[in-house]
């Protein structure tokens, strides 16, 4: 089925287990492991209903493209995208919390930012089009679940987009390593969209430009900037501190 994705890991197939059972297309599990881990797994999948397949090592790394599948790997048809970003923020309860990513394009980078967003109750993750990587099996395995539970946008035109927001009221605070002003002293109450740029080559020029404020992180080591997920997190927990979330 062409409009499959791949899932793998026990982390991810299990949240989409929970949250979308009937778009569990086949599951392929590793039928030499028999450890406590994968037998609850494999009672989760048959009360879902899901179509279980036994299979070799060969033939779960080429389904993920990894050796670090866990034994666990599932066909999925793709969820229904239910609501645009304006939709979305139309029914953000309180002020909005958003993750925008410029130019992040590692998977790796891009799972974490996802779990962290989620830990943190990020309303959405907005990221550009071009120059960034897109939801597959290795995103979701970073991410742990947080793929199927984090609205992930793509636009066309991440500047335009960031227009829009501020005409929604919400502030657009950027990420740099150069700003004199730190996070810690911005007010991260209000509507709020973070703004964080990829690793070393950091927010292009005219992304910067369109945001409201610039702040960096403080650095007292030798080190000159944190991985854009490390980063993420940092800013998004200190908006929850500050509105005094749990």
């Amino acid at each position: 089925m062409s409009s499959t994705r791949i899932l793998f890991g026990f982390h991810a197939v299990s949240i989409r287990l929970k949250t979308a059972p009937g778009s569990v297309v086949e599951l392929y599990v590793d039928g030499t492991r028999r450890d406590m881990r994968m037998k609850q797994f494999l009672e989760r999948a048959r009360e879902a209903g899901v179509r279980l397949l036994e299979s070799d090592e060969l033939r779960l790394q080429a389904l993920s493209g990894t050796h670090r599948h866990q034994g666990v790997v599932a066909k999925v048809a793709p969820l229904p995208v239910s609501k645009s970003l304006d939709d979305l923020l139309d029914a953000v309860d309180g002020p909005p919390l958003l993750l925008v990513l410029d130019g992040v394009t590692d998977p790796h980078n891009l799972g974490a930012c996802l779990r962290v967003a989620d830990g943190a109750g990020a309303h959405a993750v907005i990221a550009p089009k071009d120059h960034a990587v897109g939801l597959n099996a290795t995103v979701s395995k970073v991410a742990s679940g947080a793929a199927e539970t984090v609205p992930y946008f793509m636009v066309t035109n991440l500047a335009r987009t960031l227009g829009e927001l501020k005409e929604r009221n919400i502030w657009t605070v950027g990420l740099g390593d150069d700003e004199p002003r730190t996070l810690y002293a911005a007010d991260l109450r209000q509507p709020l969209a973070l703004v964080l740029g990829a690793e070393g080559s950091g927010l292009r020029q005219l992304t910067r430009k369109t945001c409201d404020e610039a702040v960096s992180l403080p650095m007292a080591g030798a080190v000159e900037s944190l991985n854009v997920s490390v980063a993420s997190g940092i800013c998004l927990y200190e908006a929850v501190r500050q509105r005094g979330c749990a």
